[in-house]
């Protein structure tokens, strides 16, 4: 079905280090979180930097292009921590030109607090879990923080941070599209130039599935789901943004560039408890997964040198189906030399033709200008429904 793509080590690396402690757990959340009375900072600062070192030992002097704290909540970690792991991967992994440094941080007074300490060590994209701008959501969703409080993070970043970038959540019961208007604006009239929006969903094994499970908790339907994410979509633009990949809006230039290496199916390495990566191992592409829990986590790396727990070869069907997952959520499509190079088959290949011909009939998938497929709007409202049977 094509050649193997080519070993490829010079191209740039996405770094993405996972801190998985939390002040407390968030119903909706499936996340690797955990919360401890108390953390040996120390300990786990020594074991993410003895994990980079690992990958950055085999992976070779790769450019780097982005680093991303995610978690858990990183801003957690005090700056010195952060600055300690920027400064481990600029020195394994030089970069040709300044990368994105993106950290997640929690709008709570005390991390807060901690942001031009943050922007002090390196970072120079703070990602707001904002969630909500209401109190009453907000204490539903589990958040520490009130709407006042996030609106002050809010100014903060702006202030601080060259690229700043917040989360909400939406479609939560009761919630109306002219409600979800004027939190929109609310929080797009600071100007940061990047919002990620999440639909709120049942995870199995949450307290939310457990309330589902009893009908105490009762999502909007289908009709106002799709009329909440239009009207995203209108107040973002409205404020300057583009929707360039379903759950995310950008200032033309301030996209993501972590998050795009996921969705191009670019190489990134991932450390920390649970981190995946897709890495080049011996030449050969393959999904890295971190043993998951914190202190198993590590205790491995403190006993072999790093927290690897499964190490996978991946066929080019699992690429390719890998690749158009991702790459099929972004608004300008799949690109078919890009996807050829990365996976080793052609993108037409990858595809069900039935299926195929059948979404681009209903108008839910187009040609692109350079030969790949992109969704369509329509195509993104609908796409959980369609990836699973267009993809081979």
């Amino acid at each position: 079905m094509g050649e193997e793509p080519a070993d490829g080590h010079a191209d740039p690396l996405a770094l993405y280090i996972h801190w998985p402690f939390c002040l407390s757990r968030c119903p909706y959340c499936d996340f690797n979180a955990h919360v401890r009375e108390r953390i040996d900072e120390a300990r786990f600062r020594d074991a993410l930097l003895a994990d980079l070192a690992y990958e950055a030992a085999r992976l070779g002097p790769r450019p780097l292009a982005s680093i991303f704290f995610g978690g858990g909540t990183p801003s957690l970690m005090s700056p010195a921590t952060v600055a300690a792991l920027i400064e481990a991967a600029m020195r394994a992994f030089p970069p040709t030109a300044m990368p994105e440094i993106t950290l997640e941080a929690n709008p709570t007074s005390v991390e807060a607090g901690k942001l031009a300490g943050f922007r002090d060590a390196g970072v120079n994209r703070i990602s707001m879990g904002i969630q909500a701008l209401d109190d009453v959501a907000l204490a539903f969703l589990g958040r520490r923080h009130t709407a006042a409080q996030a609106l002050t993070a809010l100014e903060t970043a702006r202030a601080l941070f060259p690229r700043a970038s917040f989360d909400l959540i939406y479609a939560r019961p009761g919630q109306t599209v002219a409600a979800w208007r004027g939190e929109l604006r609310r929080a797009l009239g600071f100007g940061l130039d990047h919002l990620s929006l999440y639909q709120l969903t049942i995870e199995p094994g949450t307290p939310f599935a457990r309330l589902a499970a009893r009908g105490e908790l009762v999502l909007p339907d289908e009709e106002t789901q799709a009329a909440l994410y239009e009207a995203t979509e209108a107040e973002a633009v409205r404020a300057g943004l583009a929707p360039y990949e379903v759950s995310n809006y950008a200032v033309p230039g301030a996209e993501s560039r972590h998050n795009l290496a996921y969705w191009r199916y670019d190489d990134y390495a991932g450390i920390g408890p649970g981190a995946h990566g897709r890495i080049p191992v011996q030449g050969a592409p393959t999904a890295t997964t971190r043993v998951r829990a914190p202190e198993a986590w590590a205790e491995a790396v403190e006993r072999q040198g790093h927290g690897v727990r499964e190490e996978e070869p991946l066929a080019p069907e699992t690429r390719a189906r890998e690749a158009l997952l991702m790459g099929l959520r972004l608004a300008v499509g799949v690109e078919p030399a890009h996807f050829r190079a990365r996976t080793g088959i052609a993108l037409d290949a990858a595809l069900e033709p039935d299926a195929l011909a059948a979404a681009e009939a209903e108008g839910l998938v187009a040609r692109t200008d350079a030969g790949g497929w992109v969704a369509t709007r329509a195509g993104r409202l609908r796409l959980d429904a369609l990836l699973p049977v267009l993809v081979r």
